[in-house]
């Protein structure tokens, strides 16, 4: 097996727990309608849908409704302005991290999360410094499971995509790193939707905690 020389990380529900602030979003859309709160454990499975799982789940609108676009902009205004009030990197994050980083390997983010919201909400976290490279959703034409932003951040860090990790909490995430030619490690202390369960995703590893994450890496990097 070729050397890991780059571990690229998914930003929501991997890296990041961001479905408070998410969730809160979608909330205010029921509040303004005077309808009571979802609680956020109800909302957190769809957090890595971005709007339209959400929208879904909260307020009940898909894109083919007419007033999805009005409640996704809402969406999209009200978190913008409170992107990281109740995000915090998941516990034992920032240690595997430093773990990384004192190998000298480089890390990155590749995130379906449009580069508007991601790049700012990497500073907020105190990451932006830190990471070799940051991938938004819409940094190349086809977002995952496509590989295009894969292939991009590991032309960006001059890593070879066969000596790369691609770390997520999605089925996307896992098809994205094949496409890709990368290893896929799936995490279960994501979001993890309601789809197939993550033993049928066809992970190269599947890791409970960030710890355990860790001793791997031990082991391939």
């Amino acid at each position: 097996m070729t050397r890991i020389q780059a571990v690229l990380f998914d930003l929501d529900g991997t890296v990041a727990d961001t479905a408070p602030d998410l969730a809160t979003a979608a909330n205010s859309l029921r509040l303004a309608d005077g309808v009571p709160p979802l609680p956020v454990e109800i909302l957190r499975p769809f957090a890595s849908q971005g709007a339209r799982g959400l929208l879904k789940e909260a307020v009940g609108l898909t894109p083919d409704d007419p007033g999805f676009e009005h409640a996704r902009l809402r969406f999209l205004s009200y978190y913008e302005h409170n992107l990281c009030v109740y995000t915090r990197l998941f516990p034992g994050i920032e240690p595997l991290l430093a773990g990384i980083e004192s190998r000298g390997t480089p890390w990155g983010i590749v995130t379906n999360k449009v580069e508007y919201y991601a790049l700012p909400l990497m500073q907020k976290l105190g990451l932006a410094e830190r990471c070799a490279v940051v991938v938004g959703g819409d940094t190349t034409p086809n977002p995952k499971p496509a590989p295009d932003p894969l292939l991009y951040a590991a032309k960006a860090i001059n890593v070879a995509p066969e000596a790369c990790l691609y770390v997520g909490d999605d089925l996307r995430d896992v098809e994205a790193a094949h496409a890709a030619g990368m290893t896929s490690i799936a995490v279960r202390w994501g979001y993890l939707g309601d789809g197939l369960p993550i033993e049928r995703w066809n992970a190269r590893h599947i890791v409970r905690t960030p710890k355990e994450l860790h001793e791997l890496l031990e082991t391939l990097c």
